[in-house]
């Protein structure tokens, strides 16, 4: 079983985590976006690739024609992304996503302090009609699951590490709002809540351009054509000053109890 991890603060650009004859593991920054069109199926390879230094583009021979994207993130979570070099490794990987042997999780900065510290929300979703850019928590929407579990609390926030069960459009944000919590920089879900901060320092430190959540580690099992893989990266930059601006000790996948467990 192989191992790529980052340790330091990821900057604004993306960053190469693993890079194999087979796929290719990408830290993604805030802001780009992994939307598709049939008419540009390359386009979202393409901006990935974009903000890597040509440097690294050149070393490991990246071109978005030669790339397949694997899964998505919304264009203002960051983290790991994944890419098929051929094929049939974009088919065996795609595979073990939708069949969710892939083990995930994601960190999130939220307002307020859940109770209990652990816990699953099982709440399935839907498209909110009221606004086409939101979904929301539907009784007759798709199923969607997800385990959580308080890391540290500070002043206003809390850090939680997130294991979705499914894959649904925005369903970590949806589901951290439902519960009250909704993430910090999250202005569609949650709106400026950082405004009734009263310390200027923390304030700032509370309202990024970009939703607190971070896609941080991967577990890809073996497939037929790609090897087991253990993937983390960090947050990026701002998020990593903002823990560090409210004591919270950057966390380590290490401590995490799920890992290795049941991926259901």
């Amino acid at each position: 079983m192989k191992r790529a991890t980052l340790w330091h603060a990821a900057p604004v650009l993306a960053t190469i985590v693993y890079a194999g004859d087979r796929l290719v593991a990408l830290n993604k920054p805030a802001g780009v976006s992994l939307a598709t069109r049939r008419a540009e199926p390359h386009a979202a390879v393409a901006r990935l690739l974009a903000a890597l230094p040509e440097a690294e583009r050149l070393r490991y021979g990246l071109a978005p024609e030669d790339l397949l994207l694997v899964h998505r993130l919304d264009v203002g979570t960051s983290g790991l992304v994944v890419l098929a070099r051929d094929f049939e490794a974009h088919r065996d990987l795609a595979r073990a996503f939708g069949e969710r042997r892939v083990a995930k999780l994601y960190l999130a900065l939220v307002w307020g302090n859940p109770k209990p510290r652990a816990g699953r929300w099982e709440w399935p979703l839907g498209p909110d009609r009221s606004d086409r850019r939101r979904m929301r928590v539907e009784p007759t929407g798709r199923r969607a699951v997800t385990a959580f579990e308080l890391i540290a609390r500070a002043p206003h926030v809390s850090l939680l590490r997130l294991k979705p069960a499914t894959g649904r459009t925005h369903q970590l944000r949806v589901h951290l709002a439902h519960a009250g919590h909704p993430i910090v920089g999250d202005d569609l879900y949650g709106g400026p809540r950082h405004r009734g901060v009263r310390d200027r320092t923390l304030r700032s430190t509370l309202a990024p351009p970009h939703p607190f959540l971070h896609a941080w580690f991967l577990h890809l099992p073996p497939t037929p054509s790609t090897p087991e893989l253990i993937l983390t990266a960090p947050p990026p930059a701002d998020f990593a000053a903002a823990l560090d601006t409210l004591g919270i000790p950057h966390p380590s996948v290490e401590e995490d109890p799920t890992r290795g467990r049941d991926r259901s």
